[in-house]
């Protein structure tokens, strides 16, 4: 792809993102469902206030409700009690289709219509509320465009023809063609490879930064939690919330034991997730093309000082590290020479994403590519590892402070008991 076409389209997905809808509020107030024989509530009084434009995630463990509660929002499942807001309008008594049409609905395995192509797909709900097709086209385009696949190559399809990631891509265009305020995600990466996995929560930030939707997540992964949500609703039984804070202050101040089993041990890595790539420094490291000659390639290489080169594809991709010894080995190909790139990050990828990847490639480093796979550049070892000792240095200097504060306390509490509450030592 050229450049100025590369160019072109990034200038168009901004122009969509200026003039989308943005989010809207979300409030449950004492939302409640109770099925039929069932001693107890699944969801039992959830009260929550979601700001506009906020990604909130839902995690905890199987059966605790939080699909449930998901799927009040949208009264796919509808609540026996309680009351749902949305822009503050209160949608509890409106009709139900109506309502689903005005928010965005992504599930596991992309719940694609199989006999429907891609495009029918994406323009489901635009033409049920009434869009003309000329619009509906337009749409149709914009949103393959925003989720990272070609118009031209990929409309046309039929959802068997498509990877598992791409499918999700699609399913993610649906839900947003017809630009709702708010998304609903039901465990939406949950069914593909941890690779693909990784490459759809970064595409989901980089939409949630060009769209601001309101975005309603649900996750049993605690990892993706962090990854994604600007806040995270920790869900006990029933929905009861245990804890419903930032990433950031549930992993360095846990509400109680059941939150902290969530974090788990290794917290300071786990903070890597709070971290991206695009934060920290990406340089540059030498490249050639599978176009080059082998001579070019090695006087690159040996004016280079460095032991290796990456070689990109005829799209500017990363494709193989190539070493001096796969160059002397050559013998005039490099069809069978160099390791081939298993892993790339792009810029918001977590620096937990970056460093797997270097552990993958054993090369040292991770390639950071662009929006459509093309190099940008390189995150090395020792950058990484810097962010490591830094997040477990701040921990230490936590845990001292904490320490500090409860020496303290300790202390007020010894001289009370020996002063008395007067003030006077007791006799």
């Amino acid at each position: 792809m050229s450049e100025t076409t590369a160019t072109g389209r990034d200038r168009h997905a901004a122009a969509v993102a200026h003039t989308s809808t943005t989010g809207a509020t979300i409030e449950l107030e004492h939302l409640t469902k109770r099925y039929p024989g069932s001693r107890d509530p699944a969801v039992d009084s959830v009260n929550m206030e979601i700001k506009a434009g906020e990604l909130v995630v839902f995690v905890g463990p199987s059966g605790c409700g939080k699909s449930t509660t998901l799927k009040m929002i949208n009264r796919l499942i509808e609540p026996t009690g309680g009351r749902i807001r949305i822009g503050g309008e209160d949608v509890t008594d409106m009709d139900p289709v109506k309502l689903r049409r005005r928010i965005g609905y992504a599930i596991q395995s992309s719940g694609l219509f199989p006999h429907m192509t891609v495009a029918q797909n994406i323009a489901l709900v635009p033409k049920m509320v009434g869009w003309p097709k000329s619009r509906i086209r337009a749409r149709v385009e914009e949103m393959l465009d925003l989720v990272g696949l070609d118009p031209g190559e990929f409309q046309g399809r039929y959802p068997r023809q498509l990877s598992g990631g791409q499918q999700q891509r699609v399913g993610v265009a649906r839900a947003l063609a017809a630009d709702p305020p708010v998304l609903l995600m039901d465990e939406p990466f949950g069914a593909v490879d941890p690779i693909t996995r990784d490459h759809l929560q970064d595409e989901l930030i980089r939409l949630q930064r060009e769209l601001h939707k309101t975005i309603v997540f649900v996750t049993h992964d605690f990892d993706e939690a962090i990854k994604l949500g600007d806040r995270i609703a920790v869900l006990r039984e029933r929905s009861h919330i245990a804890q419903f804070d930032t990433p950031e202050a549930i992993l360095t101040n846990p509400a109680d034991d059941f939150v902290s089993g969530f974090v788990g041990a290794g917290a300071a890595l786990k903070r890597l997730n709070l971290t991206r790539v695009g934060d920290v420094e990406i340089t540059d490291y030498p490249t050639v093309t599978v176009n080059d000659r082998l001579q070019e390639i090695f006087n690159k290489l040996r004016g280079s000082g460095t032991n290796e080169i990456l070689m990109l594809d005829k799209r500017r991709r990363p494709y193989k590290w190539l070493r001096r010894g796969d160059l002397m080995r050559a013998k005039g190909s490099l069809a069978r020479a160099g390791t081939l790139v298993h892993d790339t990050v792009t810029r918001d990828a977590t620096l937990r994403d970056a460093l797997e990847a270097v552990l993958t490639d054993n090369t040292g480093r991770v390639a950071v590519t662009g929006r459509r796979g093309e190099y940008i550049g390189v995150v090395d070892m020792e950058t990484l590892m810097n962010s490591v000792h830094e997040l477990l240095e701040e921990d230490r200097l936590e845990a001292m402070e904490h320490q500090h504060e409860l020496e303290d306390a300790r202390a007020q509490q010894t001289h009370f008991e020996q002063e008395g509450p007067g003030g006077e030592a007791k006799a």
